[in-house]
């Protein structure tokens, strides 16, 4: 197993990544990781079934309608959608999940299932946190964030 900060460093190596639950609501925490991992340079693609467009790019339906193969996938979604797009993770030979868990009142996208699932098929898995604690320019907020999390036992220590 990966330390948290190994893992995050690998996923974050990797310029080409899905998002998946960016929505048409541009306040959403899918469409705020979106938008930070475009702004720091990453080929992003976004998934949502229900709409073809967010945050002024085409939004895919699925993992097999994009038009390469991402290295990675943020699932900001209910856990129950992130089981299926881990599965088709496996189908597609995606090799890295990052479940999105923000503060408790925000939600979480982990599913204990959907993080068996991708370590019984070789999927690398962070199940917890948010890129944006992580990415070189975070900011104050998702900085202090990621600390108050740590030191409180709300991250992952192994991965």
């Amino acid at each position: 197993m990966a330390t948290m900060r190994e893992a995050t460093k690998d996923f974050l190596a990797q310029r080409c990544v899905a998002v998946a639950g960016v929505s048409r609501d541009p306040n959403q925490a899918a469409n705020n990781i979106y938008r930070k991992l475009r702004a720091e340079g990453y080929t992003v693609f976004a998934l949502n079934p229900n709409t073809p467009t967010a945050e002024g790019d085409p939004c895919y339906p699925d993992l097999k309608s994009l038009p390469r193969r991402p290295d990675g996938v943020v699932i900001v979604t209910r856990p129950e959608v992130g089981e299926q797009i881990v599965r088709e993770c496996a189908e597609l030979g995606i090799p890295r999940v990052w479940m999105h868990r923000g503060m408790a009142s925000l939600g979480s996208s982990v599913s204990s299932e959907a993080v068996a699932y991708c370590r019984e098929h070789g999927i690398s898995v962070i199940p917890g946190g948010c890129p944006q604690m992580y990415c070189s320019h975070a900011d104050t907020g998702h900085r202090f964030m990621r600390w108050l999390l740590d030191l409180t036992g709300g991250l992952p220590r192994q991965v």
